[in-house]
């Protein structure tokens, strides 16, 4: 199990750059077709676009382990939450990997008789769930350091003699005796409650990557499972735009999200 974790982590920066190429040539296709480019040219896009999938599967052999084994290790924080999300996430990222692995054993021919379309839905289905969590978790990330910031601020302006309007919190609603309050006030509370997001956002650029690039590869299986139909651009746009920031993280370890 560990040999095969060690070789995984080896192969994902190959697997992340053969990726960026892939929904390269994906958007490139698209913006061809657009074009009014040569049948053959698109064609020959269409095929490395293919051939790339086709070595990512490969690359990708084993890491159903690797996405186990972090699953193991995210049973034991002791944030509830964050273990919910977190070895939830890694359960269907081992599911979806699995798939994969019988999706490539299809393509290369040593299952010619392999349900491709049907294994290739269930694959993008784990993947989804997969992109669920993640994003649940980087919701719950975000709640807890926009209510962090809100008591600093708080203890901030106390300690400097200012205050915020009455009726208004920096970090939630307003006071009992105004459930609704004016609008006005909703406004200036919904600016705050922005510029607190933005704040944060901007302090802890880990997890503004991780939200951006979850989003982005959300575009993927909900287009695949026609459950949100946004075209090859869009997805090739949003593929390119996570496998890019993907390569970051391997770059500059201290941008990948913790635990």
């Amino acid at each position: 199990m560990d040999a095969w974790v060690r070789f995984s982590a080896q192969s994902q920066a190959r697997e992340r750059l053969c990726r960026a190429a892939q929904y390269a040539c994906c958007l490139l296709g698209h913006a061809l077709q657009r074009h009014g480019a040569s049948p053959e040219l698109q064609k020959q896009i269409r095929q490395l676009e293919g051939h790339l999938s086709l070595g990512r599967k490969l690359l990708r052999l084993g890491n159903s382990a690797d996405a186990l084994e972090s699953a193991k290790r995210a049973v034991h924080l002791s944030d509830v939450v964050l273990r919910f999300c977190i070895t939830v996430s890694h359960l269907n990222r081992a599911l979806y990997f699995a798939c994969d692995n019988v999706l490539w054993a299809g393509k290369s021919g040593l299952a010619p008789h392999v349900d491709q379309e049907k294994w290739a839905q269930r694959s993008f289905r784990y993947y989804l769930f997969s992109l669920i969590m993640n994003l649940s978790r980087d919701a719950y990330e975000i709640r807890l350091l926009m209510e962090q910031e809100s008591s600093a601020c708080s203890r901030r302006l106390k300690s400097s003699g200012g205050g915020v309007p009455e009726g208004i919190e920096i970090g939630g609603s307003g006071g009992p005796g105004a459930p609704g309050g004016s609008l006005p006030q909703l406004a200036l509370k919904l600016r705050l409650q922005v510029l607190l997001l933005a704040r944060v956002l901007r302090g802890h650029p880990p997890l503004l990557l991780d939200v951006v690039r979850n989003a982005c590869d959300l575009c993927i299986p909900l287009d695949k499972l026609g459950l949100w139909r946004c075209g090859p651009g869009i997805v090739g746009l949003c593929g390119l735009i996570s496998s890019i920031l993907s390569i970051l993280t391997l770059i500059y370890p201290w941008l990948r999200l913790k635990p």
